[in-house]
């Protein structure tokens, strides 16, 4: 009887098991995840600030756009922090 992991694998076209890393690499990939956390913490402040400011003002048909923006720096900040994890996890390769 097969693992859930290796039937994951299998459906996922992969046989071999992922590579170790090393207690540096770890450490490196945990800096990684708190540097862009603050980073995204530090955008949806400024930003949600700003959709405070315009509600306050009246300026509601600024709202969704603050929004949108705030949506579209958190996705690429994410996307940036995994190019980053799978340059440090490629080195373990």
């Amino acid at each position: 009887m097969k693992s859930a992991y290796e039937r994951a694998m299998e459906r996922f076209g992969q046989n071999d098991p992922l590579p170790s890393l090393s207690d540096e690499q770890r450490a490196e990939l945990a800096a990684l995840s708190d540097k862009y956390r603050a980073k995204i913490a530090e955008r949806e402040l400024f930003l949600n600030g700003l959709v405070e400011k315009a509600a306050a003002e009246g300026r509601y048909d600024e709202i969704p756009e603050l929004k949108t923006q705030l949506a579209r720096e958190v996705a690429a900040l994410e996307a940036e922090c995994e190019a980053a994890k799978d340059k440090v996890r490629s080195a373990a390769g």
